[in-house]
C-alpha cells in the first residue's frame, strides 16, 4: 500500500469520559454514583441491560436497581438499527411522563450504544437517523453511565454510538462530544463468563481499529500514543498463555478503553468499511465481521494481518470463512455500496482517489476472500 503524507485529523478539541472507575468489584459503587447524581430528585434511572443477564447473574455486588428505577433488557441478537434506537427511546417515553435522572448501559457495545443514543434522543428530540454523522447533536444528553461486560469495541469511551439505517444502508453513529459517557465503571470481573470465541472476536476490535489508525494518513500524537499502547496491551493478552486470565481480562478492559479514546482523535481505515458492509448486508456482528474481513486485508495491512493470525492461532480461535461465497449479484452490489459509502476512513487509508483502487470488481474479489 502506498504511503500517504501525514494529514491533520481536523479534530482539535477532543473530549474523553468525565469520570471512570476501575477495578475488580467496582460495579458495587454504581449505586452510590446514582444516589449522588439523583439525590435531589425522585426521577427514575433507566437501566439498559444486555438480555443475556435476564437469566444470568450479573454480579454479587450489583445492587443499584432500587424501587422506582426501571430495567429494559436489550436484545443484542442483531446489530442495532436506527429504528431500534427509536423504539428504545419510545419505550422510555411511554413509561414515564418525565425524563429519567440517569441512563445506565450494562453490556457490550450494542447495549452501551443504545444507552448513548437514547440519552441524546431524549434531550434533542427527533429520530436516530437525524443524527447519523458528525456533530449533529446540539444539546447534552441525559446523564449516562457505562458498565461494559465485554471488552474491545471501545463503546465505553468513544464519542459515537453506531447504528444502521436500513433504508439508506448507512452504518454510522452519532459522532458528537455529547455522546461521550459521563461515567464509566470498568470491572474486569464482569467479563469472566464471556465465551472464548466472542471474547477474542470482540477484543480484536481494539487491536484492529488502532492498527488502521496508525497506518492511516490522518494522524496526531495523542491518537498515536493511545493506539500504540492499546496494541501493546492486546499483544500481551492474545499472545499470552491464557487470554482470559484475571490479569489479561483487566488488561483487555484497559485496552478497550484506550482504544476508544484513540479513535476519538483519529479514523479507521480499509477494514472497518468492509466489516460494516458485512453487518449491513449479511447481519454479522461487528467483532466477528472484523475478524472475517481480516482474511482479505493482507495487501493493505501485511504486518497487522500476520500478527492477527499469530494471535488467533495462539488462542486456538478459528476465524469463519466462506461467508461471501455463492452470493447473488445484487448482494455483491449491496456489499460494494455499503463499503464505498465510508469516505472518511477510506480516504484515511487510500487517499482521496480510493474509488480508483476499490473498483466494483476489486471489492467483489476482496469479499470473495472472506
Amino acid at each position: 500500500m502506498t504511503t500517504l503524507p501525514t494529514l491533520s485529523t481536523g479534530i482539535r478539541n477532543a473530549r474523553n469520559v468525565v469520570h471512570y472507575l476501575f477495578g475488580a468489584g467496582a460495579i458495587a459503587d454504581l449505586s452510590a454514583i446514582l444516589d449522588g447524581h439523583c439525590h435531589n430528585t425522585s426521577r427514575t434511572a433507566i437501566f439498559f441491560i444486555d438480555h443475556f443477564f435476564r437469566n444470568h447473574n450479573l454480579s454479587e455486588g450489583f445492587n443499584a436497581v432500587t424501587s422506582g428505577h426501571q430495567i429494559i433488557y436489550v436484545d443484542t441478537t442483531g446489530e442495532p438499527t436506527t429504528s431500534f434506537m427509536n423504539f428504545m427511546r419510545d419505550r422510555v417515553v411511554a413509561d414515564s411522563a418525565e425524563l429519567p435522572c440517569a441512563i445506565v448501559g450494562i453490556g457490550g457495545g450494542i447495549t452501551m450504544d443504545v444507552a448513548k443514543a437514547v440519552s441524546n434522543l431524549l434531550s434533542n428530540g427527533g429520530d436516530a437517523e437525524d443524527y447519523q454523522g458528525w456533530d449533529l447533536v446540539r444539546l447534552p444528553g441525559i446523564f449516562k453511565v457505562a458498565v461494559p461486560t465485554l471488552s474491545g469495541t471501545g463503546a465505553e469511551s468513544t464519542r459515537t454510538c453506531v447504528m444502521t439505517n436500513t433504508a439508506s444502508g448507512l452504518k454510522l453513529g452519532m459522532n458528537s462530544d455529547f455522546t461521550v459517557f459521563d461515567q464509566i465503571i470498568l470491572d474486569p470481573d464482569l467479563t469472566r463468563t464471556v465465551p472464548r470465541d466472542q471474547y477474542f472476536f470482540t477484543g480484536m476490535d481494539a487491536f484492529i481499529h488502532c492498527m488502521e489508525s496508525l497506518n492511516g494518513s490522518y494522524r496526531n500524537a495523542i491518537g498515536d500514543a493511545y493506539s500504540s499502547q492499546t496494541m501493546q496491551l492486546c499483544r500481551d493478552v492474545f499472545l499470552g498463555d491464557d487470554m482470559m486470565s484475571d490479569e489479561n481480562r483487566a488488561k483487555l478492559m484497559v485496552a478497550s478503553y484506550l482504544g476508544g479514546c484513540a479513535i476519538a482523535t483519529s479514523y479507521v481505515g480499509v477494514l472497518h468499511p468492509f466489516s460494516a458492509a458485512l453487518s449491513v448486508v449479511l447481519g454479522l456482528h461487528h467483532g466477528v465481521a472484523n475478524c472475517i474481513t481480516m482474511r482479505a486485508m493482507e495487501e493493505f495491512y501485511p504486518e497487522g494481518y500476520s500478527e492477527f493470525y499469530r494471535m488467533a492461532e495462539r488462542q486456538g480461535v478459528s476465524i469463519p470463512e466462506g461467508v461471501c461465497r455463492n452470493l447473488t449479484d445484487d448482494q455483491y452490489e449491496r456489499l460494494y455500496a455499503a463499503t464505498i459509502i465510508h469516505e472518511k476512513p477510506l480516504t484515511n487509508a487510500l487517499g482521496e482517489h480510493f474509488k480508483d483502487i476499490l473498483t466494483r470488481w476489486k471489492v467483489r474479489e476482496l469479499f470473495l476472500r472472506m
